[in-house]
This record gives structure tokens, C-alpha cells and sequence, in this order.
């Protein structure tokens, strides 16, 4: 149902071709690493975490790592995760689909500098075994990022 969601929000940028459903798992980095082919690094992978009650989204290089003190001192609190049984719920998307396309009202997206070493990234889909390639500029335009932030190691 989440991939459906996020390929029908990608529709009206006319990139739903561009989506690509995998046979195998590309549910971590690594997997979703293996199933596109290409270095883990370029996975956008979308991290959750809650700011007071409400949810944000974060889309940072597969290889990134979140840095405390520079997520503190962008969102001026502590850097909290959503936890496993809270991302459905808030974000639209199960654990191992977690995107930024077609997610619930509310939410707000950052990209973090990380990516910007690449041209390309491949974020989820929606689900497990879903990846799409996007440019940069693809990326901010259908995330509908606020901002671009540096909170990685």
C-alpha cells in the first residue's frame, strides 16, 4: 500500500518509471546497495526521528552517521529516533521503505550535505524492495524539503 502511495506521489513529477521493484530485500544499506549495484554510500537512506510530538524526515548518504552535537545545534534538541513500532504509525511507511514520497501530512524533510557528492542517489520506494534513482535536483523537487542540513558525521 506504501509503494503505491509513494509511486502514485511520484506520478505527478513523471518519474514513476523510474522506480525499480527488486525480487530481493533492499530493506538496509547494504541490501539495497547490493539489489541496485552500486556503492552503499549512494543509497539515500531516510531516517526518522521525532522534534516534541511530531515527526521529521532526514535523508542522508548510506554511509552517513548522524553527529549529535551538529543535529543539536540545527534542531536544538537531542536526535531521537522513532522507534520501530512508532514509523508506520507516524511516517506512512514501514521500517525498511521509509522515503519521503507520499508520507503523512505534517512531516517535515531535510537532506543532508552528505548526498551532495553524488550526482545520483537511490532512496525507497514505499516498501522493502523498491529503490528509485534520482538526481539531486530530482530529490529536493519531490521530497519537498525544507532544507538542506548538515547533521552526519
Amino acid at each position: 500500500m506504501a509503494f503505491e502511495k509513494a509511486k502514485e506521489y511520484l506520478k505527478q513529477f513523471d518519474l514513476e518509471d523510474k522506480i525499480m521493484v527488486f525480487d530481493t530485500s533492499s530493506a538496509t544499506v547494504e541490501l539495497a546497495a547490493e539489489a541496485v549495484g552500486c556503492e552503499p554510500a549512494k543509497i539515500a537512506k531516510t531516517l526518522s526521528f521525532k522534534v516534541d510530538d511530531r515527526c521529521i524526515l532526514i535523508v542522508a548518504a548510506g554511509d552517513a552517521k548522524i553527529d549529535n552535537k551538529k543535529y543539536k545545534s540545527v534542531f536544538h534538541t537531542k536526535a531521537k529516533m522513532l522507534a520501530f513500532e512508532e514509523v508506520e504509525a507516524m511516517t506512512g511507511h514501514a521500517v525498511g521503505g521509509v522515503c519521503p514520497f507520499g508520507v503523512k501530512e505534517g512531516i517535515t524533510v531535510y537532506l543532508d550535505e552528505s548526498l551532495k557528492r553524488f550526482e545520483t542517489v537511490y532512496p525507497a520506494c514505499g516498501s522493502s524492495n523498491s529503490a528509485v534513482e534520482l538526481t539531486l535536483p530530482e530529490l529536493e523537487r519531490t521530497s519537498g524539503c525544507k532544507a538542506w542540513v548538515d547533521v552526519c558525521k
